[in-house]
């Protein structure tokens, strides 16, 4: 979805020469000098938390940006069998940029592209790049093509249940946008080589131009068209910020690697060792893909506008895991690869750490999800011809999936552990049988609840929710245990600690809740977004109450900053 860990001087470890040599290779415990040692860790924690905040404030730009148009879209489309189409055709293209892009490369590429850096190789890691990104290139150019040629097929096959009018529409909309995967494949290149150079912000904030260039699109086209056309024009507008996407980058990365050449050049040992771990990282994504494939075909039988339900619910879902999961995952990855030497206790303390900082922020997410997550729907979705039954009926989905959304968040910096072990293998193993569990059993409750319909909404897709939440504990539980038999000491979140999140949470929620309901009924922007304003307030000066160190501590940031800012103005 692997790397030998970087030395700021000293020889060469034994197994310089080969990087197939670490691969497996249990990790040997070093005693640093403790100045030195201390110094270090103090430096790379400082970077690992400033990147962590970067990469949180890019994804939070561009999940924000994309929660606007997603806004735009309901407003325009609701769920209607338009919704439908476009929501499926943006998925089915999809599958090439998952299965090559930033998760895959963050596995293969990232590692051994930052250990060359680090130990100054500069040459031969703008070579590895430049061969990484010819392959990317060939492969993101013929499966396009192949997408395009065979829009038919892929939509007859994985979305079998829709009628004529969607099928068609699908179709045309699969056609125009597939080309736009292989440039993102490229810009999930991109944000590697920037990341290895601990740039955050850029790569993690340039998806906002591709979601400007979809919200211009509605904008303009919206009172011109219907909604068919509308669709194909939208579809275009997703081509055209594809591209605009990966041109922001490309500066970038020239000028922090003035040695990359593009060349095809398979030979590389960083080429091969990259290639040799992104095997079964692919085969891991490709299980996850087949998963939701799984759901879409599901979802087609079902009555117009499940599809479109359950995309606008998974929308709001992964925004936290994006947000946190995995910001502080992403920019643990290249610290992990480069201080693997330190020992598996220093990886058990780092993940232990990025645990709690996830944790914070999830916890108290999925909670409101669970309760007030009517409030967050409405104020995002609610209006013109997305209805308040729609914004019901999307919530019951949202709080389904909120049950397994801690354990999604988590599996994420779990995942990198492996990684930086150059271990790919595990969980590619794990998500297979994650999706196996969460298929069999989503299947059978959409089954069971497919003829009940709520308020016009088959109930049939929560079945598919709640599949993926046991999948998503399921995944959590083996990977931890894996994780718990290479290290030295426990991995996870203490219980006590959670439980004061959650009191914290439940405190929050209980009184966004009482405003919510006891205000009169303004507009639900102006309704949901006080409620959510005022869980937010309290939520963390109650966690601090209860003894949360780290909810403690960021709010002592906060009032130093304040502070700082009040005697600068005066």
């Amino acid at each position: 979805m692997t790397r030998r860990p970087d030395r700021a001087g000293g020889p060469e470890p034994a197994d310089a020469g080969d990087p197939g040599a670490f691969a497996d290779a249990p990790v040997r415990e070093v005693t640093p000098i403790p100045d030195a040692a201390a110094a270090t860790s103090t430096a790379t924690a400082a970077r690992a938390g400033t990147g962590a905040q970067a990469v949180a404030l890019g994804i939070l730009l561009s999940r924000f940006s994309g929660l606007l148009r997603d806004a735009v879209f309901s407003r325009y489309f609701g769920l209607t069998l338009q919704a439908d189409a476009f929501r499926a055709a943006l998925r089915m293209p999809n599958v090439v940029q998952n299965l090559l892009g930033e998760g895959t490369l963050s596995a293969s590429f990232i590692p051994v592209y930052s250990e060359l850096q680090h130990q100054g190789r500069k040459e031969e890691a703008g070579r590895v790049a430049g061969a990484i990104f010819a392959v990317l290139l060939a492969l993101g150019g013929l499966l396009s093509l192949i997408g395009v040629l065979a829009a038919p097929l892929l939509v007859s096959i994985f979305l079998g249940g829709f009628d004529a009018e969607r099928r068609a529409l699908t179709i045309t909309a699969t056609r125009i946008i597939f080309p736009m995967t292989g440039v993102l494949v490229l810009s999930a290149w991109s944000l590697g080589v920037l990341n290895s150079h601990r740039r955050f912000l850029l790569p993690y904030i340039a998806p906002v131009l591709w979601n400007a260039a979809m919200i211009a699109t509605l904008v303009f086209f919206g009172g011109r068209m219907d909604l068919s056309g509308l669709t194909i024009a939208l579809a275009w507008g997703a081509l055209a910020g594809g591209l605009l996407q990966f041109a922001v980058q490309l500066p970038a990365v020239l000028r922090l690697d003035p040695e990359l050449r593009i060349r095809w050049n398979l030979q590389l040992q960083g080429v091969r060792t990259a290639l040799r771990n992104a095997a079964p990282a692919v085969m891991g994504r490709g299980v996850v893909q087949l998963s939701g494939w799984l759901d879409l075909f599901l979802a087609s039988w079902l009555i117009q506008g499940a599809v479109a339900a359950i995309t606008a619910a998974q929308t709001l879902y992964l925004l936290p895991i994006s947000l946190f999961g995995m910001s502080i995952a992403a920019a643990e990855l290249p610290e992990l690869s480069r201080q693997r030497q330190g020992g598996m206790k220093a990886l058990r303390d780092r993940l232990n750490r990025g645990l709690r900082q996830t944790a914070l922020f999830v916890v108290p997410t999925a909670v409101g999800y669970l309760l007030i997550g009517n409030a967050v729907v409405g104020a995002i979705y609610q209006g013109g011809r997305f209805r308040p039954s729609d914004t019901v009926f999307v919530h019951m989905l949202l709080a389904t999936y909120a049950v397994g959304l801690l354990a999604s968040s988590s599996t994420r910096l779990y995942s990198s552990a492996f990684y930086a072990l150059h271990d790919t293998r595990t969980t590619a193993r794990i998500a297979t049988l994650r999706v196996l569990v969460s298929g069999a059993i989503g299947a059978a409750s959409m089954l069971a609840l497919k003829n009940v319909v709520f308020r016009g909404h088959s109930l049939g897709a929560l079945g598919l929710a709640g599949g993926a939440s046991v999948g998503a504990w399921l995944e959590w539980w083996l990977l931890r245990g894996r994780l718990n038999q290479r290290v030295e000491g426990r991995i996870g979140i203490p219980r006590p600690y959670l439980a004061r999140l959650g009191a914290a949470a439940l405190v929050g929620t209980a009184t966004a809740a009482a405003f919510f309901y006891l205000l009169p009924a303004l507009h639900p922007v102006l309704r949901g977004g006080g409620a959510l304003l005022l869980y937010g307030i309290l939520y963390f000066p109650v966690a601090a109450f209860f003894g949360v160190a780290e909810a403690r501590a960021l709010l002592d940031r906060l009032t130093r900053r304040f502070r700082r800012q009040e005697g600068q103005g005066t």
